[in-house]
């Protein structure tokens, strides 16, 4: 449940550390709507991240990305996989052409 102004409830404003560092609230804390938002934000700030970030940085957002998108795919195994996103659609696909969703999703 996201509060008004974009917080979070009671308790869910205080970060877990690892290694003494702040590493965000726990995933599998987050309510889906939450989640969604954090994957959102880590995706979005990735490039940068890479390119100017210290090395510290990098290992910090490293592990902040898989345990986010861990936690994603843990609640949607069953997620839709698109036919271009595979070895194999990526070799058939023409250059230029959309993916579409495979047959059976």
């Amino acid at each position: 449940m996201v509060l008004p102004g974009g917080g979070y409830p009671d308790g869910m404003n205080e970060h877990d550390t690892r290694d003494g560092a702040p590493s965000g609230v726990d995933p599998a804390r987050l309510d889906d709507q939450q989640l969604m938002k954090e994957l959102e934000t880590i995706h979005r700030t990735r490039h940068d991240t890479l390119l100017y970030g210290s090395n510290g940085a990098l290992r910090a957002h490293n592990d902040r990305m898989a345990r986010l998108e861990g936690e994603w795919l843990r609640r949607n195994p069953r997620r839709s996989v698109v036919a271009g996103r595979t070895r194999e659609g990526a070799r058939g696909r023409i250059s230029g052409e959309a993916a579409a969703p495979a047959p059976g999703g």
